[in-house]
């Protein structure tokens, strides 16, 4: 017995049928990998001008956070092994203050070496001193003899050349004393240039060796070995574009901005203006942003009341004053 009537017809009954679910299925899939268009608040509010500064021309632009001495990158001129690690991340030094020692095992040993020479220098110079003076004398109790026949021309020869010869011995002891010297100095400033130092006061910001690494005077395959700045007061770098550095109010104080953080401004005083147009570098990742353009670089001192809010190569949002045009 067949299980379907003879009437039936597949391409009339099924296959809409089919067709149909497919639809249903297709319009689901396509539902479901739609994108979400439902607006949200940004999570980064940018910076708006305020105040005096909403109501007047101004320049906007984008900065970073530097030390006030800019970052100083700490190298060593001499290679070795790092033996000691004195400073850490965070720390402040005073101008002087040792940093790192690399391994100065040879160079001790070569001032143990000078100063055991000065002191053999020393000990023939006060033998040569003595011969030269016990043949001056001999000579000179010779001299005092009236009879020339009491004493003959062999001995006083023979005193002369004594002391010609203590003379001698004098002064080349002289000689090797100040080689001696000479090269205990050497190994003494080969010590000193050993201990790296702290070329200002300021803050350690980085560290990049540890005791038992090597170092040379070409630098690290990577970062410098120690990044360090005076951070007492914080600048501010900031970049503006070419065709606005004409308009800014040079000498006018900036309202600054941590980026993402615009709720929270602070008053920069202006330091300097960077002589040189530089091209851009420091970028906002901003999908309008222009970065085949070159910009003018001023420099604004932070409050101190600040410090607690910004950090070094943090990105920042400023507010300048702006000249107003002519006419206005």
């Amino acid at each position: 017995m067949a299980i379907l009537p003879d009437d039936f017809s597949f391409s009339r009954k099924i296959l809409p049928v089919l067709a149909l679910v497919g639809l249903i299925g297709a319009a689901i899939f396509i539902w479901s990998g739609l994108p979400d268009r439902e607006l949200a608040e940004p999570e980064q509010t940018p910076l708006t001008a305020t105040g005096a500064l909403a109501n007047s021309p101004r320049v906007a632009g984008a900065g970073v956070v530097e030390p006030s001495s800019e970052i100083i990158d700490i190298g060593t001129s001499l290679a070795g092994l790092v033996t000691q690690l004195a400073v850490k991340p965070g720390d402040f030094v005073a101008q002087g203050q040792a940093l790192f020692v690399v391994d100065e095992r040879a160079a001790r040993a070569r001032l143990r070496e000078a100063s055991a020479a000065i002191g053999e220098a020393r000990a023939a110079i006060a033998e040569a001193q003595t011969a030269r003076t016990t043949a001056q004398r001999q000579l000179d109790l010779y001299a005092a003899i009236e009879d020339p026949a009491a004493v003959s021309r062999s001995e006083v020869i023979r005193a002369e050349g004594d002391a010609a010869a203590a003379a001698s011995r004098l002064e080349l002891a002289r000689t090797r004393l100040a080689a001696a010297e000479a090269a205990a100095n050497s190994a003494r400033t080969e010590l000193g240039r050993l201990t790296v130092r702290a070329p200002i006061a300021g803050e350690i910001l980085e560290v990049n060796i540890r005791p038992g690494e090597l170092v040379t005077t070409m630098g690290g395959a990577g970062d410098p070995y120690i990044r360090m700045g005076e951070t007492r007061p914080l600048h501010i770098r900031i970049d503006i574009d070419e065709d606005d550095a004409t308009r800014v109010a040079l000498g006018k104080n900036a309202v600054v901005s941590p980026r993402g953080a615009a709720d929270r401004r602070f008053e920069a005083s202006f330091v300097r203006a960077e002589p040189l147009v530089v091209p851009k570098r420091s970028l906002t990742n901003s999908a309008a942003e222009r970065v085949d353009v070159r910009v003018l670089q001023l420099i604004y001192a932070l409050p101190d009341n600040a410090r607690g809010t910004f950090r070094v190569g943090q990105q920042v949002d400023a507010f300048i004053p702006a000249i107003e045009a002519q006419g206005e």
